[in-house]
């Protein structure tokens, strides 16, 4: 078929590679703007582009597609483009930014999104990490047509993925970017005999974009809880404490009985050269993997040896 694409990070360039792969003609490619990334912060192009770059496809980066918005400029041009790259469906995953009325119709066949939930359960930006920190233990694939609501078209393909439990954002993204891969392959070979299936009304939850604010640990909840957050925040945005005023990144850790007599939480339970155990709302967690400030992730274990810490029983 011939298809307009539009996705911006590496879940939606493992789709746009197998598009390609499966013989789909792709005459354009929206994507966000360069932004800065990594350590240095240098402004660098997107998974997506990269990928349509190598394969010599047209790119456009419009920062807005209201006709009528700040970047109508933008969003001319780029209506400009799909109109000349006369697209049978416009494939959209991860795109980043909201397709109004006249982007949606102008494909005959529509838009047609590959979203990592099995909808209508975490309708909206951050999928994945909602799912691991709410401790579903079932996420997946949806194919959606799309229509003007968040996440809400009606569904055309669905498929299940088990999310297990050491399961970090980053384990399962990867799964379901496959996932997404071959199901979008498979529903747009089949695209004329799938019949959309409205969503249904019961079981609808919204998974809102990670804000860095929810980094700070907060340990006056239960030690599960937490746990599941730090696999949720890997690799980003992580999550943050102080722990004998040096604040670290905390990335992986286990659950632990906290004794009786439980300390205030965030008191630590045990300073020993190879353990830090920090008392939660309910239970305790051990600290297995941190880093601290400029460093690179590490065993506890070794970040304890360097450090000491001060025996809070002393």
């Amino acid at each position: 078929m011939r298809l307009a694409f539009a996705g911006t990070p590496e879940f939606a360039r493992v789709a746009l590679s197998a598009l390609l792969a499966a013989g789909h003609d792709v005459p354009l490619v929206l994507t966000q703007p360069d932004r800065p990334a990594g350590r240095g912060l240098k402004v660098q192009p997107g998974p997506v582009k990269q990928e349509a770059l190598r394969r010599g496809l047209a790119v456009h980066q419009p920062r807005g597609l209201r006709l009528d918005g700040k970047f109508a400029d933008d969003a001319r041009a780029a209506e400009g483009a799909l109109r000349a790259a006369a697209p049978e469906v416009m494939v959209v995953a991860a795109y980043g930014l909201i397709l109004p009325a006249w982007v949606l119709e102008l494909p005959p066949r529509g838009c047609v999104n590959i979203h990592g939930s099995l909808l209508p359960r975490w309708r909206g930006a951050a999928p994945i990490q909602r799912a691991i920190e709410a401790g579903d233990a079932t996420t997946g694939i949806t194919l959606m047509q799309m229509d003007a609501g968040l996440d809400t078209g009606p569904m055309l393909l669905e498929e299940a993925l088990p999310i297990g439990a050491d399961d970090t954002a980053a384990t399962v993204h990867d799964r379901l970017a496959a996932l997404g891969a071959r199901l979008v392959v498979r529903g747009l070979g089949g695209l004329s005999t799938l019949v959309p299936r409205p969503q249904p009304t019961e079981g609808v939850t919204y998974a809102a974009k990670i804000d860095k604010a929810e980094a700070a640990i907060d340990w006056r909840q239960p030690a599960a809880a937490i746990e599941r957050r730090l696999r949720a925040f890997d690799p980003f945005p992580g999550c943050t404490t102080i722990v004998d005023g040096q604040p670290i990144k905390v990335w992986r850790a286990k659950v632990v009985p906290a004794g009786p007599g439980l300390p205030a939480p965030g008191a630590r339970l045990d300073a020993g050269p190879h353990r830090c155990v920090i008392a939660c709302g309910e239970q305790a967690l051990e600290l297995l993997e941190v880093q601290v400030a400029g460093g690179r992730r590490q065993p506890a274990a070794h970040w304890l040896q360097r450090a000491p810490l001060h025996d809070p029983r002393t």
